[in-house]
């Protein structure tokens, strides 16, 4: 089920994706058709532009602050905060400085 990652090892979620200049970063660790689980990395001012999901996603800041735009209202996320954007509601997210996040999506 998990791929990209060790298994029965200790380790922060944050430190298996890197930033990288200029870019957003992802890193999967589960894709089948109920969970879809993801690490990214944000440098400062890159985003993921509107789109929605076909399942309700759920985010936590693992490091930074993201901004996370969910229809009409905008969220500041910083390290350790959760937010559930639900199906098929438009969403994007912004770096508002470097930051990193696990995405977990439920079909």
């Amino acid at each position: 089920m998990y791929k990209n990652i060790e298994k029965q090892v200790n380790f922060r979620l944050k430190d298996l994706v890197d930033y990288q200049k200029g870019q957003v970063v992802s890193k999967t660790l589960v894709q089948n058709e109920h969970v879809s689980m993801t690490l990214f990395s944000f440098d400062k001012g890159e985003e993921i532009s509107t789109h929605a999901s076909g399942g309700d996603a759920m985010v936590t800041v693992l490091d930074g602050t993201g901004r996370f735009t969910v229809g009409d209202e905008v969220f500041i996320l910083k390290e350790g905060e959760t937010l559930i954007m639900p199906k098929d509601v438009p969403h994007a997210v912004y770096g508002e400085e470097p930051f990193k996040m696990q995405l977990t999506v439920s079909f």
